[in-house]
């Protein structure tokens, strides 16, 4: 397990993170209680939604501008939904339904997953970025240009 260095790193201090990691592992057990015929479909769909959910959440907070941020807090967020939609999906099919543990960490994910980004785009609408001045891929390491004539 991943000890005290995790603490430093900026994920790792959000709420939202923590509570998207819980909810990964509570999805990858529910996964597991469908059928076997679901492996390759809506179990890997599952995990693969959830592991998305933290993974845009952690690489939005190492970016260095909060327009960033917002942008994977987005993806994130569109994960989630995916997720939900696929647990409606099992739960229609009477494949298996998913606990109230599950259900309690999906809509805390995403009350504080909203709430992190509206915080968030009013931060980004305030500090407007200014774009890197322009600057050529070819360089010229001359002083002087060389006639060819």
């Amino acid at each position: 397990m991943i000890g005290d260095s995790e603490k430093q790193r900026p994920h790792a201090r959000l709420d939202v993170w923590r509570d998207a990691m819980d909810l990964v592992v509570l999805v990858y057990a529910h996964a597991s209680r469908l059928p076997d015929t679901e492996r390759y479909g809506l179990s890997a769909q599952l995990r693969r939604a959830a592991v998305s959910v933290p993974s845009n959440i952690a690489e939005g907070a190492a970016r260095r501008s909060p327009a960033e941020l917002v942008r994977f807090l987005l993806i994130a967020r569109s994960s989630l939904s995916e997720l939900d939609t696929q647990l409606r999906i099992a739960s229609r099919l009477g494949l298996v339904e998913p606990d109230a543990a599950l259900m309690q960490v999906l809509d805390r994910t995403f009350a504080r997953l909203n709430a992190l980004l509206t915080s968030m785009e009013s931060r980004a609408s305030r500090v407007r970025e200014e774009p890197a001045p322009y600057e050529s891929p070819i360089t010229n390491h001359q002083s002087q240009p060389q006639s060819h004539a």
